[in-house]
């Protein structure tokens, strides 16, 4: 398992139909590719909150478009796909005083790796936690 800090842009747009086709073909015309997403929705607006592999230029392409970007960080952990991995991972940072405000995650049922993004109360502890050496 290893965590890494990344950067997640937040992306408040209308909530109707094309909208995030709209987004991702922006992206792909950038040539900017999706590493992780979600979308949460209320009666007029979506947040479509996503990591991408160059963040920084997304948020410029992004705010060109017209969108209301915010950028936070949080943690990606790459790790097995096996019962019980997010149950471990937050007895951990509880056992430390780390909420976890919210995540995501998808893994193919046959795969051996999943993707786990989430967004902790306090960043640099949960990281350094989570990359400690169990012995």
């Amino acid at each position: 398992m290893s965590a890494e800090v990344a950067e997640q842009l937040s992306i408040f747009v209308a909530n109707k139909p094309g909208v995030l086709a709209n987004v991702c073909d922006l992206l792909r015309k950038e040539k900017l590719n999706i590493l992780a997403m979600t979308t949460s929705d209320n009666r007029d607006h979506s947040i479509i909150r996503l990591v991408v592999n160059e963040p920084h230029r997304a948020l410029v392409v992004l705010e060109d478009y017209g969108t209301l970007v915010q950028r936070t960080d949080v943690i990606m952990i790459g790790g097995p796909n096996r019962p019980g991995m997010i149950g471990e991972i937050s007895r951990k940072l509880a056992a430390s005083q780390i909420n976890i405000d919210y995540l995501y995650c998808a893994t193919a049922p046959t795969a051996k790796l999943g993707l786990l993004v989430f967004k902790p109360s306090n960043v640099g502890k949960a990281l350094k936690l989570l990359n400690q050496r169990e012995e």
